[in-house]
């Protein structure tokens, strides 16, 4: 079997929270700290981080953390830009991809393993989170589907591929509704944060 990679998002500007999200501190780390951690406590055998805005002090953050990254110089066109980045740094011999948005560090280590161990039961090209009937994320995609990213428009975004290859779609109920939480605002964070302490 091929290696499973993780591809982590973190290259957004944050206009809505107006601070560089990925370094704001959670629970005793910065927030794309504790993202890479919990992947790196799962099956994901490696990790790629997809930087943008703010490179240079998310890289300082993450420098003795034993992950790969790569520059989406399109950082501004989208979050799909960066997922393009990052298939595009991925090697072709390996097996799928999970996609992680950086904003998301509370998705546990037993919900990655729950989605890869789909993917390896099942064959499926792509196998997405649910709770209570709600896709979330890590959506692991097969490296087959490599070639049909890339050809995606900004407007139709990553989700597409799943209308696009129905047949190949499989759903995998969690019962951890942090595969839907991320943090767009200060409020939301703070409203976290005051829960974590």
């Amino acid at each position: 079997m091929g290696e499973i990679w993780a591809i982590i998002l973190a290259a957004g500007e944050s206009k809505r929270m107006k601070v560089p999200k990925m370094l704001l501190p959670f629970d005793g780390k910065t927030m794309i700290e504790k993202a890479i951690g919990n992947v790196k406590a799962s099956q994901v055998d490696r990790t790629l981080v997809v930087l943008g805005s703010y490179r240079d002090e998310i890289l300082a953050a993450i420098s003795s953390l034993n992950v790969k990254h790569c520059f989406n110089e399109y950082y501004k066109h989208g979050m799909l830009s960066s997922v393009k980045c990052g298939f595009s740094n991925i090697p072709e011999d390996s097996d799928a991809v999970l996609v992680f948005p950086g904003d998301q560090p509370l998705i546990e280590p037993f919900v990655i393993n729950k989605v890869i161990d789909a993917f390896r039961q099942s064959r499926k090209g792509i196998v997405i989170p649910v709770y209570r009937k709600k896709r979330g994320h890590p959506i692991l995609i097969s490296m087959k589907y490599r070639e049909a990213v890339h050809s995606l428009s900004e407007k139709e975004g990553l989700r597409s591929l799943a209308l696009i290859y129905p047949h190949d779609v499989l759903e995998v109920e969690t019962k951890s509704a942090n595969i839907l939480k991320d943090f767009n605002t200060k409020e939301e964070y703070l409203n976290e944060i005051n829960q974590i302490k």
